[in-house]
């Protein structure tokens, strides 16, 4: 029997990425001034075009991730303003080292002071984080996510001793 899950989860703006679409916005309004004020015959077309292009900047914040689970291979995908689609991991769950909760006794100093961790949650403070140990193109690597209950219930499916569900 087939198995296929899959789970969107939308990425809550840090105080990083307010304060960028802050500035994109005090950017844009400053260009438009200095265009009225030494481009007054295509000042309306240029500002135009810069509220624009300040409005693709800002909705390039508006970030999605689905995780998609069929038969043991799971797919990350980042979601861009529910426009533009890019693939981040795709991997066979028999290639993890561990999955279990962050806030477990497996999530060691080690796996904490990983160089190679890639984020891919909500960033919400109630939400239940998991993560991935595993090797990567040679090197050790951390994925931080937070996937359903069946999700890792197919997980120990195919690899029973590589899935802490305690906490």
């Amino acid at each position: 029997m087939d198995i296929f899950i899959e789970k969107i989860v939308k990425r809550h703006k840090s105080i990083v990425d307010i304060l960028l679409i802050l500035l994109i916005v005090i950017g844009a309004i400053v260009i438009s001034y200095l265009l009225m004020l030494f481009i007054p015959q295509f000042a309306m077309f240029l500002i135009i075009a810069v509220f624009y292009g300040a409005y693709i900047l800002i909705s390039k914040f508006n970030i999605e991730y689905e995780y998609a689970l069929t038969n043991g291979d799971l797919d990350i995908d980042m979601i861009i303003s529910q426009k533009k689609r890019k693939r981040l991991l795709s991997v066979n769950c028999k290639e993890f080292d561990m999955v279990a909760r962050v806030n477990s006794s497996q999530y060691t100093r080690e796996i904490k002071e990983c160089k190679n961790v890639k984020d891919y949650t909500s960033r919400s403070k109630n939400a239940e984080a998991w993560f991935i140990s595993m090797r990567k193109d040679g090197q050790h690597t951390v994925i931080l996510f937070e996937p359903l209950g069946k999700m890792i219930d197919s997980f120990a499916v195919y690899i029973p001793r590589k899935v802490f569900k305690n906490y």
